[in-house]
């Protein structure tokens, strides 16, 4: 830490991942606000192994991760900085690689007593059989590969048919791939800030431009809409807060998370999955919540950059 309280913190971005793109505009965006607070910001490409040396020369006080998906949202990095002993904003390793793969975060849900949807685990080699998987999860699913971010390689498949052609998509993207049951709804996003004592940001609709909230709809401005409250009853929006907060403390989260649900017409709130890394973007859901809660960026990023380092 500097004689006058601020601190240099490595911003890590960019990494190799499908997300790259992603990443670099976090990244900036980031690495911004916390120079704006007077912060020495140093800011580091993972796109190759040259950055762990880059690390090591800046000894940072704090390292703000900004990566997502593969390399940098499954644990990797955070295993990397717990052997350089170097403190980094958001959950461990153990708690980034649970919520990274969707199969083993549905695992803990379902421990934890939380709503998720019904699915069909596939693995290279698994027969797909369309009927059985109709016959468990509907005509209308939902495809994903298990271990990837922003939406990629999802598909919706709204009959059987579909079903062979979502399934080898997914398989471009991971060798693991999860076919859920589609839930027709509302869909709420809500974020979760803290260590030990947690809160809930305010809860956040998601009106997509196309059928789904897909890498698009993410990212391109103009493509979906954020709506603060979401539209739901109080007691579900509170219902959305709780279930944001369980998954949270299930999967052992720490700094932030972000948990994606969906509200059916019967009122009942289905856990989707848990971000560790949310996007930190112009049209990212959780600066927009901590907006809406008083929280302007810079002050958000500096939140983060605290929680970071408490307790050490």
């Amino acid at each position: 830490m500097n004689a006058d309280g601020t601190l240099t913190v490595a911003v890590l971005m960019g990494g190799r991942s499908g997300e790259r793109e992603v990443s670099l505009n976090t990244g900036a965006q980031v690495s911004q606000a916390l120079a704006t607070l007077g912060h020495e910001v140093v800011r580091i490409d993972a796109r190759d192994e040259a950055f762990i040396g880059q690390l090591v020369d800046a000894a940072p006080d704090v390292v703000f991760i900004c990566l997502h998906g593969r390399l940098g949202e499954d644990g990797t990095v955070q295993g990397l900085l717990e052997l350089l002993g170097m403190a980094y904003v958001g959950s461990g390793v153990l708690a980034s690689a649970l919520a990274m793969d969707k199969v083993m975060s549905k695992h803990f849900f379902a421990y934890a007593g939380l709503p998720t949807p019904d699915y069909v685990h596939l693995r290279p080699g698994d027969t797909a059989d369309t009927a059985a998987i109709t016959a468990a999860l509907g005509e209308k699913t939902v495809v994903k590969p298990a271990n990837e971010g922003s939406a990629l390689g999802v598909t919706i498949a709204h009959e059987p048919s579909e079903l062979d052609a979502a399934i080898a998509e997914a398989f471009r993207f991971d060798d693991s791939v999860l076919v859920e049951r589609f839930v027709a709804g509302v869909e709420v996003t809500v974020g979760v800030l803290g260590n030990d004592e947690l809160i809930a940001l305010p809860t956040l609709e998601i009106v997509p431009e196309h059928e789904f909230y897909d890498y698009e709809s993410k990212y391109v401005p103009g493509m979906s809409r954020h709506i603060i409250p979401a539209r739901v009853k109080p007691e579900v929006a509170e219902e959305c807060q709780r279930i944001a907060v369980e998954a949270h403390r299930a999967l052992g989260c720490r700094g932030m998370s972000r948990a994606d649900t969906i509200v059916d017409a019967e009122d009942t709130v289905w856990l989707l999955e848990t971000n560790t890394i949310p996007g930190m973007t112009t049209t990212s859901l959780l600066p927009d919540a901590a907006r809406a809660a008083g929280m302007e960026f810079p002050e958000l990023c500096e939140r983060l950059v605290r929680l970071a380092l408490e307790g050490r």
